[in-house]
């Protein structure tokens, strides 16, 4: 070791011993002084790392991304702008990790000598499934952000980092500033969600390809499509919506389009996560989840449990919310990486648990304006028990650099039991009647009115309570092989795919009876199981589709073709047979054969425009019931799409001819509850989608970035033709009368502000009034749901490089609205609620 003294230290000793310098031993001794000083700063000089983060491809910059020099310690995290600087740092060599949510995580080795200051710019790659890129494009809609570009029609994709900005549950708030779709909600919670695409129809989300993963997610698509199991958006990894080109891989139902869910993904290395999360009306959420992979293997375990009390009032007490437990685990075989013929194997096994206080019980419009929180006491054993599992095997190879072959095998079984009041009888010789008659004319039904608001009812069997007890499974395989060829200038794909699929529903209800007593119900006769609805809808589907991608210059042309094959048959062993022999046994059948052809093309005017057509035949199948005819329409869009550093721009115009509309008749749109479709003859529906997203900071000289959003829809849907409707609902229907439950005007207005340490944002949703049954002109106050202008605020802070602080208030302004008629009487949305909590990852 070599010590060096600093020549200053001399000075002392000289004058101490009294020895005298002459002048140029002075001037020597101080230039030896300055040399030492300038040479010990030089070895004193420290480096430093600065940095520009954006996503691999594009100039999408990453805001927020925690930067960390492993050998140091030390860290930062990138501003608004995806730029860092680490200060300080000796020279030497380093590894510097990178980690941002929504990407794989990026180590680099980096070497520093002395007083040298690195300039990087690094690009992130897109976390989005954990398979070769090119398998991505045979079971997702979009093929994440990086796919959006290439697809000939609209599809919007929502990452980690959109839906960690929010921490919605709720889907409906999830797609609120998705142009071109259509809610209608029910509960406040979004636990039975009502989405329609483009005006097709929002009744239990049943007119449009609900999937996670790529697999058919609603309890029976076939046999009853009407979505009362829903994935659980919360745990959610990312959300796709694809409209008009969805048509050719996506069915049954292609009018509309699709929503695919993508789950947590395993990682490719140790990564975990845990948030906890409450708020008021008792809200508490918590989502944990830890993975890792191997060379060979990799897995992960996931858990999402989310409770509510409710935030309506029962008038004699008790909660109004729900119960969710949601579990979900993963484990992956493979290949080696450099395995010549590349494999995987994906076992996904899943279950959730969910009980909600909820009811088809509304208000009058009298008590709404009152109390619109309110429930009656009719309500108060109104509970739904719900259990779904699933099962998932996907292989996965690519024998060859142009081929590859995905195959999955999917079971999902769904039980649920809605109790809730249904009919209401106020003398002993009277008659039962429905809850939605009685709401919508409380004066004429005012016996059967007081007794569901707690009044002692005169009989014993006063109020009909449903055991809606059904049990679902869809179960199938499906092979998609895929053939890339050509060259530089000339680019092909070819994907061929086919499902072999069976789903079932079986409806073994019953009714209860009770009393009311001073506004406490009390059983009095208990049904047998199996008295009520008594039958079994089977469904078998084969379906198969060729699609085409050719690419030359700017041009992309996807022509497609898909067919279907249907076979539904129901056994309706009726309400005096529970034990089935079949005595009382009536079958029904219907069957179905379509090919649905369609062709999108895009063109690349430069490299920030492009413009794309699509024309497509649109599909819904029917139901069993004999004569009812498929759905079937021509779909046409075209669109134009801008992008540019920090600029997004999209419009699309969109016109869906119907050449038969199909409407179903369910408890939850005010039927009576038979699901059976019926044909609603000719419609047309037209609209325009209009997005822009920019960053008001993007060429200022700050750290801060300030994105903005607006999504506007303009939706217009009229019946072509007058009938008398087989649905109760509809009734006489007259040609130019307007669809009922589609808003005319939608708009959503996004504001952020974003620092590397800290986000703030403002989401708005504005939606116009909805027309509850057919007509023309000015909509009657009795007929038609309020307008809604809905604001919701969040906060994340950087408490540390893996723990967040968050916060969140839902409807600021506190806005009362109400949001349906059916199924009977009013229904409130959710008024103005809390939440915070930590989120960790790790």
């Amino acid at each position: 070791m070599v010590y060096c003294v600093h020549p200053v230290l001399f000075l002392p000793l000289l004058t101490l011993f009294k020895i005298s310098l002459s002048k140029n031993s002075v001037k020597n001794i101080l230039l030896l002084l300055l040399v030492h000083i300038s040479t010990t700063g030089l070895y004193a000089q420290t480096a430093s790392i600065t940095g520009r983060l954006t996503e691999t491809g594009s100039e999408n910059i990453i805001a927020g991304a925690h930067i960390f020099l492993d050998e140091l310690k030390q860290g930062t995290v990138s501003d608004g702008k995806g730029r860092f600087v680490l200060n300080d740092i000796p020279s030497g060599t380093f590894h510097l990790e990178v980690s941002s949510l929504g990407f794989q995580k990026l180590t680099q080795q980096v070497v520093i000598g002395p007083g040298e200051d690195l300039i990087v710019r690094w690009e992130l790659k897109e976390d989005f499934i954990e398979i070769p890129g090119i398998v991505i494009e045979r079971t997702s809609l979009s093929g994440g952000h990086q796919g959006l570009q290439d697809i000939p029609g609209s599809v919007h994709y929502l990452g980690p980092a959109e839906l960690d900005k929010f921490n919605y549950g709720d889907i409906h708030r999830i797609l609120r500033n998705i142009p071109g779709v259509n809610i209608q909600e029910e509960e406040g919670f979004g636990l039975r969600p009502n989405i329609g695409l483009r005006g097709s129809g929002v009744e239990r989300s049943s007119k449009i390809t609900i999937m996670e993963d790529g697999v058919l997610m609603a309890p029976a698509p076939y046999a009853a499509p009407a979505a009362y199991y829903f994935p659980t958006s919360g745990r959610m990894q990312g959300v796709e919506v694809r409209k008009g080109s969805s048509q050719i891989k996506y069915g049954p139902y292609t009018t509309g389009g699709a929503i695919n869910f993508i789950s947590t993904q395993i990682p490719n290395q140790f990564a975990g996560k845990v948030s906890v999360l409450g708020g008021n009306y008792g809200s508490r959420t918590v989502h944990a989840v830890i993975g890792d992979s191997y060379k060979n293997i990799g897995f992960s375990l996931e858990t999402y449990q989310a409770h509510s009390d409710g935030f309506k009032e029962l008038d004699n007490g008790g909660d109004t919310g729900y119960d969710l437990q949601d579990y979900i685990a993963k484990i992956r075989i493979n290949t080696n990486p450099d395995a010549k013929i590349h494999q995987s194997l994906t076992l996904k096994l899943g279950q959730t648990i969910g009980a909600s206080d909820e009811t088809y019980l509304g208000l009058t419009d009298i008590d709404f304006q009152a109390t619109p929180f309110r429930r009656y006491s009719g309500s108060q054993k109104d509970v739904m028990n719900t259990r779904q599992r699933q099962v998932m095997l996907r292989h996965q190879i690519q024998p060859f650099d142009f081929m590859d072959v995905t195959t999955t095998i999917y079971r999902t079984d769904f039980e649920r039991n809605w109790y809730k009041l249904n009919k209401v009888k106020a003398s002993e010789d009277g008659d039962k009647v429905s809850i939605s008659k009685i709401l919508d004319d409380p004066i004429k039904y005012n016996q059967e009115f007081d007794i569901i608001r707690g009044a002692t009812s005169l009989n014993g069997d006063a109020l009909e309570v449903k055991a809606n007890n059904r049990e679902y499974y869809s179960k199938g395989l499906q092979t998609v092989l895929g053939f890339r060829f050509g060259s530089e200038t000339i680019k092909n794909d070819l994907e061929i795919g086919f499902r072999f699929h069976q789903d079932q529903i079986d409806r073994f209800q019953w009714v209860d009876m009770y009393k009311m007593e001073d506004g406490v119900m009390m059983l009095t006769n208990s049904g047998t199981l199996g008295t009520e609805s008594n039958r079994v809808e089977t469904a078998n589907a084969f379906a198969g589709y060729l699609q085409y991608t050719l690419q030359v210059g700017p041009w992309t042309m996807v022509p497609g073709l898909r067919y279907e094959n249907i076979d539904i048959e129901r056994l309706d062993y009726g309400k005096e047979d529970p034990t089935r022999t079949g005595a009382d046994l009536s079958i029904r059948s219907n069957k179905v054969d379509v090919v649905i052809p369609g062709i999108g093309v895009d063109y690349k005017i430069n490299s920030k425009w492009n413009s794309f057509l699509g024309i497509h035949k649109g599909f819904s199948p029917p139901g069993s019931k004999e004569g009812t005819e498929p759905e079937e329409s021509v779909n046409y869009e075209l669109g134009f799409r801008f992008q540019h550093q920090a600029l997004y721009i999209q419009s699309v115009l969109f016109f869906n001819d119907y050449s038969n509309l199909l409407g179903s008749d369910f408890a939850s749109s005010g039927g009576q509850g038979t699901i059976d479709q019926f044909n609603g003859g000719d419609v047309n529906v037209s609209g325009i989608e209009f997005e822009l997203r920019y960053d008001l900071l993007a060429t200022a000289k700050t750290s801060l970035s300030l994105p903005v959003g607006i999504t506007y829809t303009l939706t217009e849907g009229e019946f072509q033709n007058s009938f008398d409707s087989e649905f109760d609902g509809w009734g006489k229907v007259e040609e130019g009368d307007e669809l009922p439950y589609l808003p005319k005007h939608q708009l959503a207005l996004f504001l952020g502000l974003e620092s590397g340490k800290f986000s703030v944002n403002l989401s708005s949703k504005y939606q116009s009034a909805l027309r509850t049954v057919p007509g023309q002109g000015d909509i009657p106050l009795n007929e038609s749901t309020d307008s809604q202008f809905v604001v919701d605020f969040s906060t994340n802070f950087n408490l540390h490089k893996n723990i967040t602080l968050f916060g969140s208030i839902r409807n600021l302004t506190d806005q009362v609205y109400n949001v349906a008629r059916r199924p009977a009487g009013l229904r409130p949305g959710m008024p103005r609620s809390f939440i915070v909590g930590l989120k960790a990852r790790f």
